[in-house]
């Protein structure tokens, strides 16, 4: 279907408002905006850094385009059209939080975001859903595979689980 110009990038999403209506909606989304998603299962787990409801994560492939830039700013637009308000505390609640975790193999900052994302090396809930999409794909920094660095973390004190969830 793509370009030869379309670039794999990994999102993570993430809701702990409505989370069912938003993660739903926020596909329904991603797919208008970039054609066919691969998808992860849907994990819930333990508000991180605050007192809060759980969350909703999961990780969605894509092919854009887009430059960083272009594909930051579609994000953003589609986080506001799910009632998220910018400049919130870093950890709180969300209705749908959308963050680039890798475009391609680049590294760095790239019009303003920091690729790859961190969070993919301390969170089990990125980190996971990003393994069960692309067990042998490899981290651009660290060149090990998403599975071999989850093998080599331990997040046994993050706590979540697999959701039943249908789009």
């Amino acid at each position: 279907m793509g370009n030869i110009d379309d670039t794999q990038v990994y999102l993570s999403l993430g809701s702990n408002i409505d989370r069912d209506h938003n993660i739903r909606s926020g596909l329904v989304a991603l797919e208008a905006a970039f054609g066919e998603l691969t998808i992860s299962p849907v994990y819930e787990s333990e508000a991180v850094g605050f007192d809060g409801d759980a969350f909703y994560n999961l990780v969605v492939g894509i092919r854009t385009a887009m430059s960083v830039g272009e594909l930051t700013a579609c994000l953003k637009s589609m986080e506001k059209d799910h009632g998220r308000v910018r400049g919130e505390k870093k950890f709180a609640s969300r209705t749908l939080d959308i963050d680039i975790l890798t475009y391609g193999e680049l590294t760095g900052t790239i019009d303003g975001v920091q690729l790859p994302r961190d969070e993919i090396l301390k969170h089990a809930f990125v980190l996971m859903p990003l393994v069960d999409l692309t067990p042998n794909g490899v981290h651009p920094e660290t060149g090990e595979t998403y599975q071999e660095i989850l093998e080599r973390l331990n997040f046994d004190a993050q706590k979540l689980w697999v959701v039943e969830f249908t789009r």
